[in-house]
């Protein structure tokens, strides 16, 4: 016997819907890449969105049809988020810190008829002219004012231009939930980057998820500053949760790493809630410090996309009163997996030292993710907070494969391996011990890099830390502290073991430390160990005399 319902598709266009019925005049403020700023509220931003679908409509996009986006956090790209989308076509957000070269292999992968660009990204596009065959039409994301010309690119069109004399209003076309509604690429693996492709479904069941209380730490009369690229996973779902919720918007747009305009934002806005990763609140607390300048009505502190430091989540807390709430995803997952946000009462019943502890680990799974740990035979671990193992999760806003490639990223038993070393505790909160790439094996026993950064990273002469294995005739492999030093102050290999001393176990203190001018990073801001393991792929440690 089934029930009596009804069956009703869960589509993107409905977010946009609700939206402009309930939180109509809930605003939208985004800095424009030209300069100055824009606002307007949920209702006329979705008249907008209606607009730039019959747009492309009119100039014949088609159902499937990937649409890319090298763009910044601002009003237009969020239109392109529900415009795409709501009539069919499949918004791509291309990462415009990929090589050049990956660029153009991922928009030939991806099959792009469209692009939508900022001014900024004219150069990059134009050095690609001789591979973008394939694009039809090239949007240049700005009015008729800005509207650059081209040399080598034939087919631009300006935005405004696109929406200039478009109905406000449409009627969003159903169809199948299962329809692709976005398209992004991973950048943390080996080769070329792997398409995952969200569906209606899966984007619409993610933004309940991230929109619940325990993991989106705003609602109604919140204001949600999105320093997370757009392009980076959906932007971590927040264009599709905050309209849920009904939270005002503040898009960063080119100044996401400007620790000046962040603290503006956030303090002429009236932000409670930011998201982004470490190194952007890394600047912004340097750009507190030296300023004297406070973060005003901002509560909360979202970070991911790697690991938070102890020292970043104390700062926040003690000098500004504001609490880090640290997630665990990845593309795979849309990307929210799980959040470390504690309730009041667990942040006030605990000492500074296990609250920081608590807030520096993962946290609980959303409601609908399933989580477990497995051994290298994938047998399951227990959650004791003792063993520890790869981490699989599975659930409705997980991929099942990769686009346009017959690499699964399933095991046979449907559970997705993330890559990722995990402890889960009794009580399922997760701990992320190390990429199974990263860690290090010693002696037959295992370092978590991850922990050692972190301790790393509290000490004050560091600005960022990280740890890589090198190879040890005796022990196979020890690790190796790379600093980036604050100050002028390099200290050395006997000071940082009595830093570690204490804090970890006395065979996981790093046998040497590298200082460096500059730490390298991924296109999504993470410390690029690959680069550091190519670096220094020669090095020997002073203790290791048969290496010598």
């Amino acid at each position: 016997m089934q029930g009596l319902m009804m069956d009703r598709p869960l589509l993107i266009s409905s977010i946009l819907q609700y939206a402009a019925s309930y939180y109509g005049d809930t605003e939208i403020v985004s800095v424009n890449t030209e300069g100055g700023e824009h606002r307007y509220g949920y209702r006329a931003m979705a008249q907008r969105s209606a607009q730039l679908a019959h747009g492309l409509l009119a100039h014949g996009m088609k159902t499937g049809e990937r649409v890319g986006t090298l763009a910044w956090n601002n009003h237009r790209h969020l239109e392109l988020y529900y415009g795409v989308s709501g009539v069919g076509g499949v918004v791509h957000t291309l990462n415009p810190r990929l090589f050049p070269e990956q660029i153009a292999w991922i928009i030939k992968h991806a099959e792009d008829r469209w692009l939508f660009t900022e001014t900024t990204f004219l150069p990059l596009l134009e050095a690609l002219a001789d591979h973008l065959d394939r694009v039809r039409h090239i949007v240049v994301m700005t009015d008729r004012a800005h509207m650059p010309e081209s040399s080598r690119l034939k087919q631009l069109m300006c935005y405004e231009d696109l929406l200039e004399g478009q109905p406000e209003t449409i009627d969003w076309p159903e169809f199948d939930e299962h329809t692709a509604a976005a398209l992004c690429y991973t950048s943390g693996t080996t080769g070329h980057p792997k398409g995952v492709l969200y569906s209606h479904r899966s984007t619409l069941l993610h933004a309940y998820g991230a929109a619940m209380g325990d993991m989106l730490a705003a609602g109604r009369g919140d204001a949600i500053l999105a320093v997370v690229p757009m392009f980076h996973a959906a932007g971590w779902g927040l264009p599709y949760a905050g309209p849920i919720v009904g939270a005002k918007l503040v898009l960063p747009g080119p100044k996401m790493a400007d620790g000046e305009t962040l603290q503006r934002l956030i303090e002429t806005e009236g932000v409670t809630y930011a998201a982004g990763v470490p190194t952007i609140w890394m600047a912004l607390l340097g750009y507190l410090r030296e300023s004297g300048k406070t973060l005003g009505r901002m509560r909360y502190a979202g970070v991911g996309g790697a690991a938070c430091p102890p020292s970043i989540i104390r700062e926040f807390h003690e000098r500004h009163g504001v609490i880090t709430a640290q997630g665990w995803g990845m593309t795979e997952t849309s990307p929210l997996g799980s959040m470390a946000l504690l309730s009041r009462a667990e942040h006030e019943s605990l000492s500074d030292e296990a609250r920081i502890a608590r807030q520096a680990m993962q946290g609980r799974a959303a409601f609908g993710v399933e989580m477990r740990i497995v051994d290298d035979s994938h047998a399951e671990l227990p959650w004791d907070g003792v063993a520890s193992g790869r981490l699989q999760v599975r659930g409705p806003w997980v991929c099942s494969a990769y686009f346009r490639t017959e690499h699964s990223s399933a095991h046979r038993d449907g559970w997705f391996d993330t890559g990722d070393v995990a402890i889960i505790h009794p009580d399922g909160w997760l701990q992320i011990t190390d990429r199974t790439k990263d860690v290090i094996k010693s002696g037959g026993e295992w370092i978590s890099s991850i922990e050692l950064e972190n301790h790393a990273m509290a000490h004050p002469a560091v600005a960022q830390a990280a740890v890589i294995a090198r190879p040890h005739t005796k022990w196979t492999e020890r690790p190796l502290l790379i600093v980036l030093p604050a100050k002028d102050q390099q200290p050395s290999i006997d000071e940082w073991r009595k830093h570690f001393t204490g804090r970890v176990a006395d065979w996981w203190i790093p046998d040497d430390v590298v200082y460096v001018e500059e730490m390298p990073h991924t296109a999504t801001g993470k410390v690029n160990k690959l680069a550091l393991r190519e670096r220094y792929a020669d090095f020997r440690f002073s203790n290791d005399r048969e290496n010598q």
